[in-house]
């Protein structure tokens, strides 16, 4: 494992999905258990609006198991890994890993945005992928990266914080996912979405990702925008029980924590506040057709863009009240054809990228 006080921690993992796990909980032991504190803070101080304490998701959380058991008996062994290896409790493993579905996104904290451009406009003609990480700041100090060898499973390299399962990054076979928090309003108990999509990492090909991302019973969804280093792009936008894809025709894609297509907004929940969502949204969309000639470098200045100052794409939106704070805590741009990521610690206005190679 690599410690540097400016760089993201980066860890190598190999083996089956249990020691995966477990090499991950041991090595970041003491921020797995930290970040399990603040997510209790969180619970703790969201009673009024939830109506949930931490014994309450802790019960919750307990129906959305079967279901990853069913359908991803390899994800569970990945966070009884975790646990065993930070020595915390499953249950606290298990609540990290579905606090989107076990709180019905009542708290609207994920404020995410992802870029992609291909072929047609980068200038090198390389495929480019980039993501703003926006989540509560206290989780900042806990991010880390994952290089990993899975037994009969593509190598990865992936973002994670605290005890979630790894999903945003990008494999060996050339398939990167950025995931975007959306709101639907047909949540159900089913896998959460933290668990298909890890399940991503593990595609072969473009359709063996969007094929994990529509697994049956989901309880919920993301937009998760799929490359793949062909230059193929899509946004696959995602409920419970519906989905669209948006092809990338003009050789750039970009999604914020809003629906674009037409039938899926018909499940959105309270668009009304949604407002930053959108602003950021056309604010990148702008930026990235400003050119047909981009590079790591240019999306990494949009990145760190202030429009919209502070719920801007390098989000700032800390608050006093916790309910109400978020800020971008890493960002990344995933360079698919070379396999390399670049990636900031907290605000990338503010961060030094740091590159990191994919071997294997």
């Amino acid at each position: 494992m690599m410690e540097d006080a400016n760089k993201i921690p980066l860890i190598h993992v190999k083996g089956s999905h249990l020691q995966i796990g477990h090499q991950i909980g041991e090595a970041f032991r003491q921020n797995i258990s930290a970040s399990i504190d603040n997510a209790r803070i969180l619970i703790d101080k969201a009673y009024d609006q939830l109506q949930l304490n931490w014994e309450g998701a802790v019960i919750q959380s307990r129906k959305y198991i079967p279901f990853v058991e069913e359908h991803y008996p390899q994800y569970v062994d990945e966070m009884q890994g975790i646990a065993q290896g930070a020595n915390v409790e499953y249950d606290d493993i298990c609540v990290v890993n579905a606090m989107e579905a076990v709180t019905s996104d009542a708290l609207h904290l994920t404020k995410c945005t992802s870029m992609a451009v291909n072929q047609q406009c980068t200038r090198d003609g390389s495929v480019l992928v980039s993501h703003n990480e926006d989540w509560t700041p206290e989780d900042e100090h806990f991010v880390y990266l994952v290089h990993a060898n899975p037994d009969n499973e593509p190598s990865f390299l992936a973002m994670s914080y605290g005890g979630l399962l790894p999903n945003v990054g990008f494999n060996s076979f050339g398939i990167a996912q950025c995931c975007d928090s959306v709101y639907p309003d047909d949540s159900r108990i089913g896998i959460p979405r933290i668990v298909y999509s890890r399940a991503v990492l593990a595609a072969k090909s473009p359709a063996d990702a969007i094929r994990s991302i529509l697994v049956p019973q989901r309880a919920a969804g993301y937009n998760h925008l799929i490359v793949h280093d062909s230059g193929e792009m899509y946004n696959v936008e995602t409920s419970a029980r519906q989905f669209a894809l948006i092809y990338g025709e003009e050789g750039c894609l970009v999604h914020t924590n809003f629906y674009l297509d037409a039938e899926m907004k018909r499940v959105e929940d309270e668009p009304e506040e949604l407002i930053s969502a959108r602003v950021r949204y056309h604010r990148a969309w702008r930026l990235l057709h400003a050119s047909h000639q981009h590079s790591v470098e240019s999306l990494q200045e949009i990145q760190r863009d202030h429009v919209n100052y502070p719920d801007s794409i390098c989000n700032h939106g800390i608050d006093k009240n916790v309910l109400n704070s978020e800020k971008t805590i890493m960002a990344m741009v995933i360079d698919l054809s070379n396999r390399r990521m670049h990636a900031a610690w907290g605000s990338p206005c503010k961060g030094t990228y740091h590159t990191y190679q994919l071997d294997g």
